[in-house]
Formats: C-alpha cells, sequence, structure tokens
C-alpha cells in the first residue's frame, strides 16, 4: 500500500504526461506482480464498488476525530472530496504500514461488503490507525468506490509496453474485457508471446477527433468515407467459437441486455468481431436515446421493453474476419467485407451503417447542417485508406457534429466542485423565465475558463440567499449561455423538460436576467 500511494501522489502531483509515464514504469519495475495487477486494475477505471454507505464513513469518522456531526459536514463542504476530508479531521497518524497492496485489497477491502456495520466500523478503525495520512487518502478512495487518479487507460498502456517492451496495441488489447487481478494474469499481460486469445475479449476502441477545421483542409472528398454519427451506445458484437459476446465501450458486458441482438450475432460467421452504435430503432429510423437508457437500467427485460425500445446494431467497422484480425486493413476494405457480412443476416438487427455520397465539401456541409431532423448528430468521416487505430488520434477519423442548441439562463444555485476545484463554487443550477418565475433548467460545470470560474465563485459567496447543506441558493443576476445536444419532455423535472450534455458557453455579461429566455421558447425546440 505504501508503494502504490506514493504512486498516487506523484501522479497527482503533476500534470505532465511524461512524468505520469515515468511514474509508473517507476511503480512496475519496483511493486511485485501480485501488488501490479492491482494497481493496473485500479489506474484503468476498474474501481471496487463502494463497500460501506458514505454516511456511516462520515459518522464514524467524525466519532474517531472527536468532533460533532455538523463540523464534520462544515468541513466536507470546504474540502469537497469525502476521501480527502475523512483523511483530515483523523488523528494525526505517524504509522505507516508495510502490508502489500493486495493484501490490504483482497484480505480486507473486498470483505468488507458481506460484514455487518459493527464489523465494518472495527476493520475501518483498524486500517486508519495503521496508515499515514496519504496511505489513509487512497484507501479511502477505494472504500467509497471514488478512486480515480489523473491517468488514462492510454497512459497506462504505454507505461507498461516501455516497462515490458511489448507494443502499445497488444498490452491494450490484454487490458480488454474481463479478467482477474491476479499475478497470472499480470504475467500474462506482459508475456512476449502474443499470440493469446480470449474468445470474449473485445478490441481496443478506435475514437475521433471532433473536426476543428474547416472540412476542405482534409483534401479531396473522394478520400473520404462520410456517415452519419448516430447517438447511442459505442460496442462491439463478437461472434467467436459459436459464442456471441457484447462489449459497451466502457468495458461492460451487456449481452443480456440486448437479447435480439444476441440472436442476431449467432448468424454471423464463427471468428467475426463488428463495432457499432446500439440504437433504439423503430420504422427505420433512430428512437429518443432516453429509450435506449430504458434498457440499461432494467435488470430484467421485459417483452414489453423489447417491443417498445426494441434496438439495433448500426455496424460502422470490421474487426476480425474469419477469426483474423483485420484492423491494418484499410477501412474501404474492411467496409466491403462488413457490407458483404451483414447483408447476409435477416431480420434487420444488425444494418450496415449507410453512406453518405456527395461530390463535394459543400454539399457533405449542408447534409450536416440538417442531422438533427433525422435523429443523428451529425457526421463521421473517415480517410478510407486509413487502418482501425486505438484510442484517440488526429487525421483519420473526425466527428463533424452539428452545431448544439443554446439559450439563455439564469445561475440561481452553486455547489462547490470536487477534487482540485474543491475550494471553488463550480457546479451550477440554471434557471429560466415561467411566466414571472424562475423554474430550473439544467446543472453545467464545464465551459468557463479558470479566471470566470474565480469571478463567479466571488460572486457566489458575496450574494448567497440561503444555505442547503452544501448547496446555496444565490441572487438571480448573472446570464449564461447553455449548450446542449438535446432536448425532450421529462415529467421528472421541474420545468417539463431533460437536455442532454449541458455544458456553459458562454458568460452572458451584456444581459440582464430579463433577457434570459422562457419555457416556452426552450419548449418550442422539442422535436417529437
Amino acid at each position: 500500500m505504501k508503494l502504490f500511494a506514493r504512486l498516487y501522489t506523484a501522479l497527482d502531483e503533476t500534470t505532465r504526461t511524461n512524468a505520469k509515464v515515468d511514474a509508473l514504469v517507476a511503480y512496475f519495475q519496483s511493486a511485485p506482480p501480485e501488488d501490479a495487477i492491482w494497481a493496473i486494475n485500479f489506474l484503468i477505471g476498474r474501481k471496487p464498488r463502494q463497500v460501506v454507505p458514505t454516511r456511516k464513513l462520515r459518522e464514524w469518522a467524525a466519532e474517531l476525530a472527536g468532533i460533532p456531526a455538523w463540523l464534520f459536514e462544515a468541513s466536507y463542504d470546504v474540502v469537497g472530496d469525502l476521501a480527502e476530508t475523512i483523511s483530515l479531521v483523523l488523528p494525526r497518524g505517524n504509522a505507516s504500514n508495510d502490508m502489500p497492496l493486495h493484501i490490504w485489497v483482497e484480505q480486507h477491502l473486498l470483505p468488507l461488503r458481506s460484514k455487518k456495520a459493527d464489523t465494518q466500523r472495527k476493520e475501518i478503525d483498524s486500517a486508519w490507525n495503521q496508515m499515514d495520512r496519504v496511505q489513509r487518502f487512497v484507501w479511502n478512495k477505494l472504500i467509497t468506490g471514488a478512486f480515480r487518479v489523473g491517468v488514462s487507460h492510454k497512459l497506462v498502456t504505454r507505461a507498461l509496453a516501455q516497462f515490458s517492451g511489448i507494443e502499445e496495441p497488444v498490452i491494450a488489447h490484454r487490458l480488454m474485457g474481463n479478467w482477474n487481478p491476479d499475478s497470472t494474469y499480470y504475467h500474462q499481460i506482459l508475456s512476449p508471446d502474443t499470440n493469446d486469445a480470449d474468445i470474449s475479449r473485445p478490441y481496443p476502441f478506435f475514437l475521433a477527433y471532433p473536426l476543428d477545421q474547416d472540412a476542405e483542409m482534409l483534401g479531396n472528398v473522394t478520400e473520404w468515407q462520410a456517415e452519419w454519427k448516430w447517438d447511442g451506445i459505442r460496442a462491439q458484437v463478437i461472434k467467436r467459437e459459436n459464442q456471441v459476446f457484447i462489449w459497451s465501450r466502457g468495458e461492460d458486458l451487456i449481452t443480456a441486455k440486448f437479447p435480439e441482438l444476441q440472436r442476431a450475432a449467432q448468424k454471423l460467421p464463427d471468428g467475426t468481431v463488428i463495432d457499432g452504435e446500439i440504437l433504439p430503432w423503430k420504422d427505420d429510423r433512430p428512437l429518443h436515446f432516453a429509450e435506449l437508457q430504458r434498457r440499461i437500467g432494467r435488470k430484467n427485460i421485459t417483452r414489453k421493453i423489447l417491443e417498445t425500445a426494441p434496438v439495433v446494431l448500426m455496424a460502422y467497422d470490421l474487426l476480425e474476419c474469419d477469426g483474423e484480425d483485420v484492423r491494418n486493413n484499410e477501412m474501404a476494405w474492411r467496409d466491403q467485407r462488413l457490407a458483404n457480412i451483414t447483408a447476409q443476416i435477416s431480420g434487420g438487427r444488425i444494418i450496415h451503417s449507410p453512406k453518405v455520397n456527395t461530390d463535394s465539401w459543400k454539399d457533405l456541409a449542408k447534409l450536416k447542417d440538417g442531422a438533427r431532423n433525422r435523429g443523428v448528430e451529425g457526421l463521421m468521416l473517415k480517410r478510407l485508406s486509413s487502418p482501425y487505430g486505438v484510442g484517440r488520434k488526429r487525421g483519420d477519423w473526425w466527428k463533424w457534429k452539428i452545431d448544439p442548441l443554446t439559450v439563455d439562463a439564469v445561475l440561481i444555485y452553486a455547489q462547490r466542485g470536487h477534487g482540485r476545484r474543491s475550494g471553488l463554487y463550480t457546479d451550477y443550477t440554471f434557471a429560466v423565465w415561467d411566466h414571472e418565475r424562475l423554474v430550473p433548467f439544467a446543472k453545467a460545470y464545464s465551459g468557463l475558463s479558470n479566471d470566470e470560474i474565480r469571478q463567479v465563485d466571488r460572486f457566489i459567496q458575496r450574494h448567497t440567499i440561503e444555505r442547503f447543506g452544501p448547496v446555496r441558493s444565490v441572487k438571480p443576476q448573472l446570464v449564461f449561455e447553455i449548450a446542449f445536444e438535446d432536448i425532450r419532455k421529462s415529467p421528472r423535472h421541474k420545468s417539463g423538460v431533460a437536455v442532454r450534455f449541458p455544458r456553459i458557453a458562454r458568460w452572458r455579461t451584456d444581459k440582464k436576467i430579463e433577457d434570459a429566455d422562457s419555457l416556452e421558447t426552450i419548449r418550442a425546440l422539442i422535436h417529437d
């Protein structure tokens, strides 16, 4: 644990990519395999579920620190991070336990979930007393299920490749899918034998960059393949050894959520892996993404759900053909093979993504601008000669999205942020006019510069009207332009509408609150 805590600190204290990679490599050089595999597990985002309710942790920490609950909550409000708050309020400990990370996780952390509250309390108190402040902080992050540090999956892959001498794509592939964090698998990750295969394992996803230049700068339009940008769940459908596996981009095995796709994929040739988008689909067009969320949130997929929220796989790339990895073949080759395969699948559940063919970038731009009426987000541009890469790389795949919808709204509530923003009010609630009153409309926390955040924070502290725990009611005075991708009716919200991916587009210092938009104007944006 001591070594892992030092790694966490090193990663958290720098923003330099090379410094992070160096810290990771140094850790892998020193850590035993049993610890290193758990570190990899946590660093790439496979964090454990919360094992103890946060209410209990707050209560126990306050009692151990000898402070009243209100003082702990006030401290939490200022710090903005529960794990850090606990590590700060607990009596200062000079202990620095040498117990390995894997022992802490396997014999203390994971078994906590099945134990009674009084036993949990004793074991957590004991752990806190055996650790210094940094170890406590990392331990608390693991207990709360909120472990996160400033490294990406890609950086961990790069560090492992540098440490082992194995190529990055091989490492990336081995880290996908289900695997047990034990020393055996750690050695498999670093094995020089690159012919290993788990029949369920997906490939790393290739991601597109937002188009940040004039499309004509990409060269001749005939060198590119254009497709609609669908709004669904990115997924890989795998058929190997007569078994079907469906993986989301978040590395969740979601086969059971989509039984109709599983049945359709059984018709695929063995040794096939398709990349595509799972879409709610009816009458030859996509339904709203909310219909897909109904499927995701259900433990049991009923007949009614299958009928009211049917889905398809919009297939747009072929990664494996006849058991052979074809990602290095050109996009045009892969797409033609994919067309041949999907043409043989009956039932309409696996659809080859249609191409958007034009003779000029100008005509393509016109089609892109009308994308919202088709229920799509814009266009995907893929170089016909491109391989299927790993992660996000500039140059070969671009997403050319339509402009977001925007409204002007008034800041009415604020809450402190988390992590590096824990000392500032950065989580905002915005409202629009419903006749003579302001009605909460959306929450957003991104889009402002650091200087603007500090200015808004000062305003909030000087113009707080009421406090509701960590939330402050603010004098309605500041107007912001809020951008979002989509809007729909929602009986769960006071405004009667819900928006997708809201963020702050700009601070409208030129407007008064009377100039903010009305609920009536916003409802007019809804396309049924």
